[in-house]
């Protein structure tokens, strides 16, 4: 039997501000490890701010997401890597359309070793040349933690029209779009990658059936994505399909995938692609055998096997349970 208590001692929080929270939400809520998120209000010197109080910039709070998370399954580096992709980490007035103090970008640290990664993963950044102006976004303690008002949690499934043209409008998906995955990007991983897994993820290509590598592969163990190493299938999902690719029932979690609709070759499917990489993997059709009646139709050359015998070893240890 799973003891409750151990589980729950071993979850942690991150609290991000990364201008409305509406938008700093959907990125974090279905990866897995990922208990749950709360919109809410910290960094100010007042008790129990409404949201009125916070827009009228005398609050000092920022809106903000605190993230309840297991370290085992999401580890607080990988948090920073998706909050990073979410902001303008450049602009110390406000996020994208909505200027002012409230909607500063803020990693507030609970302690010391989420303080030092936070450090870490910033000074990477500024590194990396991504921007051509200075990474502000700044690394301070934790304080009080407000949740924001109902209407606010969930906001984008109690509101979806809404929050999409709110976050089409704000020119958040622009700026991300313009400074991840770029072409400058996807050139890196050219000498990284053979020809046909550079094709097929970043330029989605598909690959021969009956000729690749997992089409009828039968080894015990996980998939995991070629470019970024994150885990995504499992060989006990895996079965037989005939259509000569490798096929899955469903990932390993709900949201370490994405779908997109794909309108290419006067067809009309849904694609595939990873979570953290982008990269694209295949399609899924809604012909399969399990309960949920999906079939993950996903190239070989955009996975990596990874033996059960080998998951400690390479790091995916916590996925050993699945084998058990």
């Amino acid at each position: 039997m799973t003891d409750v208590h151990s589980e729950q001692d071993r979850y942690e929080v991150a609290t991000f501000a990364g201008g409305c929270f509406w938008c700093m939400v959907t990125p974090f809520e279905e990866m897995p490890g990922i208990i749950r998120v709360v919109s809410g209000y910290t960094g100010g010197h007042t008790k129990a701010p409404t949201y009125e109080e916070v827009c009228s910039e005398t609050t000092g709070h920022a809106e903000a997401v605190q993230i309840t998370f297991d370290p085992e399954l999401m580890p607080y580096e990988k948090l920073l890597n998706i909050y990073w992709q979410q902001i303008d980490p450049t602009d110390e007035g406000g996020q994208f359309h909505d200027r002012g103090s409230s909607y500063r970008t803020s990693i507030f640290y609970a302690n010391e070793e989420q303080r030092r990664k936070a450090e870490q993963s910033k000074e990477e950044l500024e590194r990396s040349g991504r921007f051509d102006r200075p990474i502000v976004t700044p690394i301070v303690p934790l304080q009080e933690f407000y949740p924001a008002e109902d209407y606010h949690q969930d906001f984008h499934k109690k509101n979806p029209l809404r929050y999409k043209m709110y976050r089409r409008g704000s020119g958040r998906d622009d700026f991300i779009a313009a400074h991840w995955n770029t072409a400058k990007d996807k050139e890196k991983l050219r000498g990284k990658l053979t020809p046909l897994q550079f094709e097929v993820t970043q330029n989605n290509a598909t690959e021969p059936p009956f000729r690749n590598e997992f089409w009828d592969h039968h080894g015990e163990g996980i998939y995991v994505d070629v470019v970024s190493g994150e885990p995504l299938f499992s060989s006990l999902d895996k079965y037989d399909s005939g259509c000569g690719w490798p096929s899955f029932t469903k990932p390993i979690d709900k949201g370490i995938v994405k779908e997109k609709e794909d309108y290419t070759h006067n067809m009309i499917r849904t694609e595939v692609r990873s979570g953290e990489a982008d990269s694209h993997l295949g399609h899924v059709f809604p012909d399969g055998p399990g309960p949920a009646g999906l079939r993950y139709c996903i190239n070989s050359a955009a996975l990596r096997f990874v033996p059960k015998e080998e998951l400690e070893r390479e790091g995916y240890g916590r996925y050993k349970k699945l084998f058990e």
